[in-house]
């Protein structure tokens, strides 16, 4: 069954940067990612563009393949989201708008990417070490 096109809408186009965000910050590619998911790595792509839009049975299934939580994809939106509180009950919490969320900016996805693209574990830790002491951490 394939999936129609939709009008872009603002939270698709969320949804689906946050889709490239964490497959990026994994190291798929997004062959890697259809592989996965049983899709065609095009399917993948009309997702992260917000050309398809992502029904909540794959967006359950990119979860977990993606090894994260389902609320990754909703974090960041503008308004009032749902979280719990400490005993478990509903409350509503405003989020910071995608435009503050480091995580939304192509320079953080092109940072995590190259990261990850670095040879060794060394090289990771070198950058860690030089990030760390830029902020005065260390």
């Amino acid at each position: 069954m394939s999936e129609q096109p939709i009008v872009h809408n603002s939270i698709d186009e969320h949804i689906g940067k946050r889709l490239q965000l964490r497959r990026t910050m994994m190291g798929l590619s997004q062959r890697d990612l259809a592989n996965l998911c049983g899709v065609t790595s095009q399917q993948i792509q009309k997702y992260e563009r917000a050309e398809n839009r992502i029904y909540a049975s794959r967006l359950f299934e990119l979860s977990s393949v993606l090894e994260t939580p389902i609320t990754f994809f909703f974090r960041g939106l503008p308004g009032l989201m749902p979280e719990p509180d400490r005993t478990g009950r509903i409350q509503h919490v405003a989020q910071q708008t995608s435009k503050d969320d480091p995580l939304s900016k192509n320079e953080s996805l092109t940072l995590i990417n190259l990261y990850w693209k670095l040879p060794g574990d060394d090289k990771r830790e070198m950058v860690m070490k030089l990030l760390r002491s830029l902020n005065g951490m260390e």
